[in-house]
């Protein structure tokens, strides 16, 4: 897994930004909007993940005010996503991995057998500065394990450039 003081792994994947929008997201291309809150999630539609990305949803001012812009990551695809995004009321940007490159190179990838999948998100939250590096990296082992979101906004805060 990547770590504190790792440099982020660069990417680019679909980003879901409404209605039936989907854009491009590259990470080396988003640092002028750090720190960045990757946020990675098992699967739309399910209630853990529905509440941990209303969670974030509900706090977005208090991680604008730090400075921080939130992403959620999934392998969900970026049109379940945009339907996901509009269920919930979401106002950030979901990235699509559906082939699965970003779990694989943030090494948050685990098989969620309980429903025959092989590959999926673990529950994982990275903050990257300006510079591109982790300055925060929390995985949960299980699925229903949420993140201390205060933690993360501390994070985000200590990490502005």
């Amino acid at each position: 897994m990547v770590d504190v003081g790792d440099h982020a792994p660069d990417f680019t994947a679909p980003l879901a930004h409404g209605d039936d929008d989907v854009g491009s997201f590259t990470l080396s291309e988003r640092l002028d909007e750090a720190p960045l809150v990757l946020a990675f999630f098992p699967g739309a539609f399910t209630s853990t993940c529905s509440h941990e990305l209303t969670t974030f949803q509900a706090r977005l001012s208090a991680f604008a005010d730090a400075g921080g812009t939130v992403y959620g990551i999934s392998v969900d695809s970026p049109f379940a996503q945009n339907a996901f995004r509009e269920q919930l009321g979401l106002t950030y940007g979901l990235v699509s991995d559906a082939n699965r490159e970003l779990i694989e190179a943030y090494d948050v990838t685990m098989a969620w057998k309980k429903y025959g999948l092989d590959a999926v998100a673990k529950r994982a939250v990275f903050v990257v500065d300006g510079d591109g590096e982790i300055t925060y990296a929390w995985v949960a082992e299980d699925t229903k394990t949420e993140p201390d979101y205060d933690e993360i906004l501390a994070a985000v805060d200590a990490s502005r450039v």
